[in-house]
């Protein structure tokens, strides 16, 4: 079955990746940038290669999203896979069910510094960045794939993504803060593995000394590094130039109150109020 490590862009997931792909697909806990092909992701073009769909129409992939899950799932073995898909559905097309599905983690980052990684990511301003995450509509895709939707994702709102995961019965889902697992990393991280574990009648026990490798060698310091050393394999092209826009950008130094002024702070705070309370950032 599948075990979803889920957010909305921007907001944790490599980093929680690398955290889960180091402790579980190597020997010693020490990250590499192979281990993360460990945690693919899902919608992506490669599983519906075999379904007659679009791809020039949008949303066509969602049709087969369920059959490409049960695709996935024959040989009957745990998989992790990264999305920023919401749990929900296109014309009654659901992005998965409790059959194909056995848990998720799902990782939220406070959206005001959010939108500054998005400016960095997708190369746009502030208020494009703002409308990018109010918008209930919002889809991702591989944007050098030019007519090409074939690795289309619906991810709607910031709010409305995290909401069509955590406001739901239909499967187990853990909620984890972004800010947290950076200030206690070592805690909220031991949780994590108890949580994955439990899920999957994992009867290993958890290996403190892997987990600290894990943490080690995934820092934000340590992956900037290796980007600049190596490159990264999930940094994207820029829109005017050859080359890279850098994945890792601002990291612990990502904080809206010493980027954006006074009256910017009062504007985001008002448009992302009821998330901002609900998950008592505010």
């Amino acid at each position: 079955m599948i075990f979803w490590i889920a957010s909305y862009p921007k907001s944790g997931n490599t980093w929680l990746r690398s955290l889960l792909s180091s402790y579980y697909y190597s020997e010693d806990g020490i990250f590499n940038q192979k281990l993360l092909e460990k945690i693919g992701q899902f919608p992506e073009k490669k599983y519906f290669t075999n379904f007659n769909y679009n791809s020039s129409i949008v949303t066509d992939t969602s049709k087969f999203w369920i059959s490409a899950q049960d695709k996935i799932n024959a040989d009957k073995k745990l998989r992790f896979f990264k999305t920023h898909n919401i749990l929900g559905a296109i014309n009654e097309s659901k992005f998965t069910n409790s059959k194909n599905t056995i848990g998720c983690i799902y990782i939220v980052r406070d959206p005001r510094n959010v939108i500054t990684s998005l400016k960095n990511h997708y190369e746009i301003d502030n208020e494009e960045a703002l409308k990018f995450m109010l918008s209930e509509n919002k889809f991702i895709y591989d944007f050098y794939s030019k007519n090409d939707y074939s690795d289309f994702q619906f991810i709607s709102s910031w709010e409305k993504n995290y909401k069509s995961w955590i406001k739901q019965n239909i499967i187990p889902v853990k909620l984890i803060k972004y800010e947290n697992l950076f200030n206690d990393t070592f805690g909220v991280f031991k949780n994590i593995i108890e949580f994955i574990n439990k899920l999957t009648i994992n009867k290993v026990e958890f290996d403190p000394q892997k987990a600290r490798n894990s943490i080690q060698s995934s820092s934000f310091d340590k992956l900037k590094k290796i980007e600049e050393t190596d490159g990264f394999l999930e940094s994207v092209l820029s829109k005017n130039e050859s080359k890279k826009i850098p994945f890792f950008h601002l990291g612990p130094l990502n904080d809206w109150r010493k980027i954006y002024d006074e009256n910017y702070q009062k504007k985001l705070n008002l448009k992302f109020n009821t998330g901002l309370n609900e998950l008592k950032y505010i």
